[in-house]
């Protein structure tokens, strides 16, 4: 788990874990630095973990706890959210939740967009995390306003 600490002595810490079969087509680090960029540039702390799998583990995730029985791109599961599935232990504290990326759903999603796959798995971290900090895109004013903070996370990112 990476862990920065801040000037203020709070700290905040990105754990990412990727399924084997993936391990040698993603980067850790890469994950866990734009997940570090996401909470940095919104002045936020606290605790994260992303995981990169499969669709079918993605698609066991969406169906177990949003009813839905079907692969996605992403989940992301608040941990600070008073109406969530899971419910919150006091100790918790800063923990933010997980955000749940399914590594060949990005990468198809790449192709489709003609960029690489990991542009497409940074901007699925990206899109996990400021939901897991309150974004949404339900309404048009809502998705406007994640679209444009997530390009701005994204354009400020070093490019690999």
């Amino acid at each position: 788990m990476d862990k920065r600490s801040f000037a203020d002595g709070l700290e905040s810490a990105v754990d990412v874990q990727v399924a084997p079969a993936f391990a040698g087509a993603t980067s850790e680090d890469r994950l866990g630095q734009v997940a570090e960029a996401v909470l940095r540039h919104e002045g936020s702390r606290g605790q994260v973990t992303v995981v990169v799998t499969d669709d079918v583990g993605i698609q066991e995730l969406n169906r177990d706890f949003l009813g839905i029985d079907a692969p996605t791109d992403v989940l992301s599961f608040g941990a600070q959210e008073a109406a969530g599935p899971f419910v919150v232990a006091p100790e918790a504290g800063n923990y933010l939740g997980d955000v749940i990326v399914s590594y060949p759903r990005a990468v198809a999603q790449a192709a489709e967009q003609g960029h690489p796959a990991g542009r497409e798995l940074d901007l699925l971290v990206v899109h996990g995390l400021l939901h897991l900090l309150g974004y949404d895109h339900a309404a048009e004013a809502e998705q406007a306003a994640m679209w444009a903070r997530q390009d701005e996370i994204l354009n400020s990112l070093p490019q690999k």
